[in-house]
C-alpha cells in the first residue's frame, strides 16, 4: 500500500503530512503538533516545578531570543526581502503555525526601533491555563531575537502593557541594546552563588552562636561537691570573652551554693598559659575572697607548675594539691568536717 501523504496550503505556506511515516512537515521542514492548554502547559510546569520561577523565565526568555535569533537570520539571508516584507512574512508565518495574531508598527530601520502587538499566543493561551497574573516573556524574547538577526545589531525590549492584565494586546518595545542572553546567564548565576553564599554565612553564624553557647556552659561549670564545697573545672586555653563568663558565672554561684571553699582544678588547663589564663586564676581568688570563700588549687602537674612559676603567680597565697580527692578533704577538714 502506498504513503498516504496530504498537502495544504494555507496563506502561501505548505503543511504535509506523511501518515504511514508519521512525519508532519512545515514549509518542508519537521514540525510537531502539540495541544497547547494540555501537552505544553505539563512540559513549561514541569520545567518551572524543577527550576524554580525565575530560572525557569530565563530559560523561556533565552530560548525564545535564540529561536527567533534562527529565524531572524534566516529571513536577513532572502537579500530579495526588505526587512518590512521579511516582517511581514514573518507574522504571517506565524500565524499560519498557530503561533497567535502578531502585528508590527513603528518598524524603522534607520534607528532599528519598532513595536510589535501580540494577541492570544500560544504562551498567552498557557498562562491562562496556568492561572497566572502575569505573561511570560517567550514571545517577547522571541522576536527580540528575530529582529537582532534582521537588523544585524543586538536587540532588546520592554514589555509596555500585557494581555493578561486585560489588554486586547500584549505590547512591546523594542530597541538597540547591550543587554545579552549570556550576560543575564551570568547574572542570575552571581545572584543565585550569592544567595547560596548568604544563605551558608547565615547558618554558619546561627551553628558559631550555637557553639559559643554550648562552649560557655560547658567550660564554666559549678559543681556542688559537699555542703560548703564547689569544684570549678578549669578546661582548655581561656582568651578574654571566656574568661569573663567564668568568673562571673562562679560568682553568681557561689552565694547560691553557700560556698566556704572554692576548688579550682587545672587538671584540664592548657599547659601554655596565657595572660588570660593566668589572671583568671587570679581574679577568681581574690573576687572570691571578697564574699568569703577561700580558693584552693588542685590538679597542678609538675609541667603545669612549671608553666605557673614563670607566669609569676604567686602561689604562697593558695593551697595546693596534687588530686582534687586531696583538695575536697582538705576543705572539709578546715570546716571540722571528714568523709566517714
Amino acid at each position: 500500500m502506498g504513503s498516504e501523504r496530504h498537502v495544504i496550503n494555507v496563506g502561501g505556506l505548505d503543511f504535509s503530512w506523511d501518515l504511514e511515516k508519521g512525519s508532519f512537515k512545515f514549509e518542508g521542514d519537521d514540525a510537531v503538533l502539540f495541544w497547547i492548554s494540555t501537552a505544553m502547559k505539563s512540559f513549561l510546569d514541569t520545567i518551572e516545578e524543577i527550576s524554580g520561577e525565575e530560572a525557569s523565565n530565563l530559560v523561556f526568555e533565552t530560548t525564545g531570543f535564540r529561536q527567533g535569533l534562527v529565524v531572524g537570520e534566516y529571513f536577513e539571508k532572502m537579500k530579495e526581502l526588505s526587512v518590512s516584507q521579511a516582517a511581514d512574512a514573518i507574522t504571517a508565518t506565524y500565524a499560519s503555525a498557530g503561533w497567535g495574531k502578531i502585528i508590527i508598527k513603528d518598524l524603522n530601520f534607520e534607528t532599528k526601533t519598532l513595536t510589535v502587538y501580540m494577541k492570544d499566543t500560544w504562551e498567552y493561551k498557557i498562562n491562562v491555563a496556568q492561572e497566572k497574573t502575569k505573561g511570560g516573556n517567550f514571545f517577547p524574547a522571541h522576536f527580540a531575537g528575530i529582529f537582532t538577526g534582521l537588523f544585524n545589531t543586538r536587540i532588546w525590549y520592554t514589555i509596555t502593557q500585557q494581555q493578561m492584565e486585560g489588554h486586547d494586546y500584549t505590547v512591546v518595545e523594542y530597541f538597540p541594546s547591550d543587554v545579552s542572553i549570556t550576560k543575564n546567564i551570568h547574572e542570575l548565576a552571581r545572584r543565585k552563588e550569592s544567595e547560596q553564599i548568604t544563605m551558608l554565612e547565615n547558618l554558619v553564624e546561627e551553628k558559631t552562636r550555637e557553639l559559643k553557647e554550648l562552649v560557655k556552659k560547658l567550660s564554666s561549670p559549678v559543681i556542688p561537691v559537699l555542703e560548703g564545697i564547689v569544684v570549678v573545672p578549669l578546661i582548655g586555653k581561656y582568651d578574654m570573652d571566656r574568661a569573663d563568663e567564668l568568673v562571673i558565672n562562679t560568682l553568681h554561684n557561689l552565694p547560691t551554693y553557700k560556698a566556704s571553699y572554692l576548688i579550682l582544678d587545672l587538671t584540664g588547663l592548657d599547659k601554655d598559659m596565657n595572660e588570660y589564663s593566668v589572671s583568671l586564676i587570679e581574679k577568681v581568688a581574690s573576687t572570691s575572697s571578697l564574699i568569703g570563700t577561700k580558693t584552693i588549687l588542685v590538679g597542678i602537674s609538675p609541667e603545669l607548675s612549671l608553666a605557673i612559676t614563670k607566669s609569676g603567680i604567686n602561689l604562697s597565697q593558695f593551697d595546693c594539691f596534687q588530686s582534687l580527692q586531696h583538695g575536697i578533704h582538705f576543705s572539709l577538714a578546715q570546716m571540722g568536717r571528714k568523709l566517714i
